[in-house]
């Protein structure tokens, strides 16, 4: 009798035990999973400014994508070979051809060129979205040719809604036009041949 009791003592041990380990090991997966979590950046943190991290293993010739950094709105474009022509071409139609007037942030000295791009991937254009005159965010206008609100010899690049703006197709804008300067270029750098980081450079953080 003695005996049959220890065995069910032991036994109910043993399941008290079991039981307890399970719990303290999704305990443990549970404190996990939220520290693991807090290792990226949070909204707030990207809002304020955190760099991103953006794939463009995707963004085929004469494509643009759109990604927010600082809750402003980032274009990156892949140029075609005829976009860096149409580049070239608007060289005297523009008021700041080599950027000298920046606009809220500084020009990346590796974007001090004429395609404002680094010169290693001299398609990758990456500006800030948002027109120098009064804010608006243009719209991309790449085909070149006469159309709707464009001169008959448009050579391609981004029109604002708002006061008729216009832009190249290096963000440049053009003469006689309310917005006073170029659209920003952020600083950025290529982690690999498909991703970007925007707001990041090889000096730091922007």
């Amino acid at each position: 009798m003695q005996d049959n009791e220890e065995e069910r003592v032991d036994g109910s041990r043993r399941t008290w035990l079991i039981a307890t380990g399970v719990a303290g090991g999704f305990g443990g997966v549970a404190a996990v999973i939220p520290f693991a979590g807090s290792l990226a950046p949070s909204e707030k943190a990207k809002a304020a400014g955190a760099p991103v991290e953006v794939d463009i293993s995707d963004l085929k010739p004469g494509e643009m994508k759109t990604v927010a950094w600082r809750g402003k709105p980032v274009w990156i474009i892949n140029r075609t070979d005829a976009m860096l022509d149409d580049v070239k071409k608007a060289d005297a139609e523009v008021a700041d051809p080599q950027s000298k007037n920046p606009f809220s942030i500084p020009l990346p000295s590796y974007c001090k060129n004429e395609y404002r791009s680094r010169p290693d991937h001299k398609n990758i254009l990456v500006v800030v979205a948002v027109c120098t005159h009064l804010g608006c965010s243009p719209s991309a206008r790449f085909t070149p040719g006469p159309q709707p609100n464009l001169p008959s010899d448009w050579p391609g690049g981004f029109l604002c809604p708002c006061h008729g703006s216009t832009y190249d197709l290096a963000g440049r804008v053009f003469k006689d036009k309310p917005a006073p300067q170029n659209l920003d270029v952020p600083r950025f750098m290529f982690r690999s041949a498909q991703t970007i980081v925007i707001g990041q450079d090889e000096q730091g953080e922007a």
